[in-house]
């Protein structure tokens, strides 16, 4: 046991492993300026940090170094002079909480308990933050537009103009993704390529990819026999489907809260089926189906792709399941929707603007994707979540100006049941974790 050691350093010591066990994937260096000042510089591996935390610990050393002291790690040898103050320099994404920081309080030898002093310090200025702000809010927008404006498109030439043809429409959707997406993550650099990297990996995304063009080709199909705001009611149960295939899959079991908050998600769909004046059956299990696909895509990729080496981003992952749902859209396509081409090319000869409404349709089924990675990417999930709640309102208040479709009051109430129930399962969700 020793009877001296240097306080300084047995300080530094104990703040590299507070911050070893706080921030696992953090790498450190540690420089000395000047001989009163040791600065440990602990930076994140994220390429583009946007926050900087300085903590202040004054302490006092002595003057000169004692005769004995703890030997100092291999991290920190040689052995690092007396010091008046240390300062820990963070490089901090948004996404990290400073909750996590202010738990290092406890940990720290009491005597400097009240000496520690938090400045959070933006490193971006007034003007660069404001502008962000503005990009974001742009963002949201572009999503909400692109969302909304290819359901309203979808449904106006599926059911007012007689394009008839929800397979063909979905493939030429499918067709823009693959391409769009190749060239946004190509040639644009919207994200890094990701390859596939083994054959089991690429039969993981096609079953993907073919659950995902049924699901796109089922919600088509609704929309030819449905009202936008009652095909909306019916797709808000995905979180109902996502549990029931989570455990059903994973037998992965929620809170007792979470499936209490499915009663009125499913109750409010059932009261708006049994008020909507443009009930269609037909339509409706399409529409319950195409529902059923989402969820059932989103937990499968959960499962497929666990593992670190065949995760792939949202982007990447559109750009692969692209072409596989065009290999199985366009057989059903030429089968199912006898000579499909044929009568869209003489549509094409009498009124070219069909040519303008598929092509425009396609882009933007593709802009939903992007705009929905770029949104996730630059708030968070959770937001997305709750903009998506709002979404589908809005989207169901323009359709009914556009369309002019009969709403009922009991349809009205059942859907905004649905809604309320899908809020409370995303806060029993959140409460959870």
């Amino acid at each position: 046991m020793f009877s001296l050691m240097d306080k300084s350093q047995l300080l530094i010591t104990i703040a590299i492993i507070i911050l070893q066990s706080h921030f696992s994937y953090w790498n450190y260096n540690i420089t000395s300026k000047e001989k009163s000042q040791n600065i440990i510089n602990v930076k994140n591996q994220n390429t583009h940090p946007t926050l900087k935390l300085e903590i202040y610990v004054p302490i006092l050393c002595p003057i000169d170094p004692p005769s004995h002291y703890i030997p100092c790690p291999p991290l920190l040898s040689p052995p690092i002079p007396p010091c008046d103050q240390i300062s820990l320099s963070l490089s901090l994404s948004l996404s990290l909480s400073l909750n996590n920081i202010h738990e290092l309080n406890p940990l720290l030898p009491p005597t400097y308990k009240e000496t520690k002093k938090f400045k959070l310090v933006n490193e971006k200025n007034p003007k660069r933050k404001m502008s962000d702000r503005f990009f974001t809010v742009g963002l949201i927008t572009a999503w909400y537009s692109s969302n909304i404006g290819v359901l309203l498109l979808n449904k106006f030439l599926l059911s007012n103009y007689g394009f008839k043809y929800p397979i063909f429409l979905t493939l030429c959707h499918m067709l823009a993704c693959s391409l769009l997406s190749y060239v946004a993550i190509s040639w644009i650099k919207v994200v890094p390529m990701q390859s596939i990297k083994s054959r089991v990996q690429f039969l993981k995304i096609s079953s993907l990819g073919f659950i995902f063009c049924l699901s796109v080709v089922g919600g088509n199909i609704s929309l030819r026999y449905l009202a936008v705001s009652f095909n909306q009611a019916v797709g808000a149960t995905t979180p109902f489907f996502t549990a029931v295939f989570a455990y059903l899959m994973t037998l992965k079991k929620e809170g007792w809260l979470t499936y209490v908050t499915l009663i009125p998600v499913v109750t409010g769909v059932v009261i708006a089926s049994g008020g909507e004046p443009s009930f269609h059956v037909f339509g409706f299990i399409m529409c319950v189906g195409a529902t059923a696909a989402r969820a059932l895509k989103s937990v499968l990729q959960g499962i497929l792709l666990s593992s670190e080496g065949e995760k792939l981003n949202s982007m990447n992952l559109l750009m692969y399941m692209g072409p596989v749902a065009v290999a199985f859209l366009l057989p059903a396509a030429l089968y199912m929707e006898e000579d499909v081409v044929g009568i869209t090319i003489a549509l094409a000869r009498d009124d070219v603007s069909i040519v303008w409404y598929l092509v425009f349709n396609s882009a933007l089924a593709y802009f939903v994707n992007l705009t929905n990675f770029l949104v996730t990417k630059h708030t968070s999930a959770l937001t997305l979540q709750v903009l998506g709640n709002a979404k589908g309102a809005v989207a169901v208040v323009v359709s009914i100006l556009i369309f002019r479709n009969p709403v009922s009051v009991t349809g009205m109430l059942g859907y905004s049941l649905t809604v309320t129930g899908v809020i409370l399962y995303s806060e029993a969700k959140k409460r959870n974790r």
